[in-house]
This record gives C-alpha cells, structure tokens and sequence, in this order.
C-alpha cells in the first residue's frame, strides 16, 4: 500500500484515454442518477472530480455543479472541456484538505467516485461531506469493494484497497446520515498485477443528511 500521494498532475493529459475509465465513470452517473434523483435546481459538488468524467454528465442533468481536486493538472483538463463546449453551469477548485485547505458552501448533492480510496483519513472526510449537505441533501460515494491491492499496478498514494461496504455504512451513520443505503455500481475487467484478467468490483453507498423538524 502507497505512503506518498500520486501526482496526478503527470497523468492527466492522458486520463481519458483509458477505455475502462470512460466506461466507469457513465456506469457510476447512471447509477447516481438513479439513487440522487437528479433534478435541474440541484447544486452540486464532485469531490475528487479529476478531469470531469462524472462532473460534465452531471452538469447536463442539475443546476450548477462544483469541480474539486487536489490536482491543478487535472482541473486543467477539465477546464478545457469547459471552454470547448462550452458550459456555464461548472466551476473548479484546486483544494488539497491535507494542506489545511477548505470547501466552501453547502449542497444538494455531493458525489465523490473511486478517490475515496487514495485519502488517508476517510473518517475526516466523511465528516467534512456531511457538513456540506443541505438538510435532506444526499452524499453519494463509489469505490472499490476489498480487493488484495492488485487494481492498481502502482499503488503509489493508493491508502486503501477498498473498502467494507458495512464498515462504510456505519461510518455514515457515525456522521448523522440517515437513509444509508449501497449497491453494486460497476464491473471493471482488468489485468491484474499479474498479468491474468481480473474482476473489480466498484459499490455506491449513499447517506442522506436528515431534515429537522420545523
């Protein structure tokens, strides 16, 4: 398991590239569509957002949605997307919270695919995702089932080889999210480390922050 973060900065003018992630990124918006019922006055935030493979779907079916990285690079991309099309309903942040950095604001949905897994303190952040729902906001989050650190073949900044959906669960409950839910999201087929096909599994668990009596 890694120990210093990756640098996803190298990586990102050639991200989109990979087939399997253009593929996982639509398998994961169609099944948060399902679960987020998106409406067009939603506000929303991708946490971990990359270089908007969920974030440019998203905007086509909400109000506004907030790209936030940790990697400029990556935002850069994504930037260029924006311009190209063009989309007025996107802004980016370059927000690294292991600096001290902060996100501002507060959401009817925040969605976080596959980056929960390269955070070192996931109980951290879940605690900061809750705090920008909305009342009767929803938290979506995909990542990988347990897997034995094989689907990355550089497990540089990878701090988790996936995750306990029950574990994942109560962690949401621990936070005041009601309505906890999960779902296998996704399949990704890929060579493992060892050169033979694998199987991934890639779950959603959702949690909604719950609605004070008036």
């Amino acid at each position: 398991m890694g120990t210093d973060k990756r640098d996803f900065d190298v990586e990102a003018a050639t991200w989109d590239e990979e087939p399997r992630r253009v593929q996982l990124a639509k398998d994961l918006f169609r099944v948060i569509a399902e679960e987020a019922k998106l409406t067009s006055t939603m506000d929303v935030l991708d946490f971990g957002c990359g270089t908007g493979l969920v974030t440019l779907q998203l905007s086509a079916r909400v109000g506004h949605v907030t790209g936030v990285d940790s990697s400029q690079g990556m935002l850069d991309v994504l930037e260029r997307k924006i311009r190209s099309y063009p989309i007025d309903n996107i802004k980016t942040h370059c927000i690294d919270l292991d600096c001290g950095d902060t996100i501002d604001g507060l959401y009817d949905l925040v969605v976080s695919t596959m980056t929960l897994h390269h955070v070192r303190d996931v109980a951290s952040l879940l605690v900061k995702c809750s705090r920008l729902l909305k009342p009767g906001g929803r938290l979506c989050i995909a990542d990988l089932d347990m897997e034995d650190g094989q689907f990355h073949g550089n497990n540089e900044g990878v701090f988790h080889f996936g995750f306990e959906r029950q574990a994942l669960r109560e962690s949401l409950s621990r936070v005041g999210l009601v309505d906890i839910g999960d779902r296998t999201a996704a399949e990704v087929v890929k060579p493992g480390t060892d050169g033979s096909m694998r199987k991934f599994s890639v779950f959603l668990v959702t949690g909604r922050r719950a609605v004070l009596p008036a």
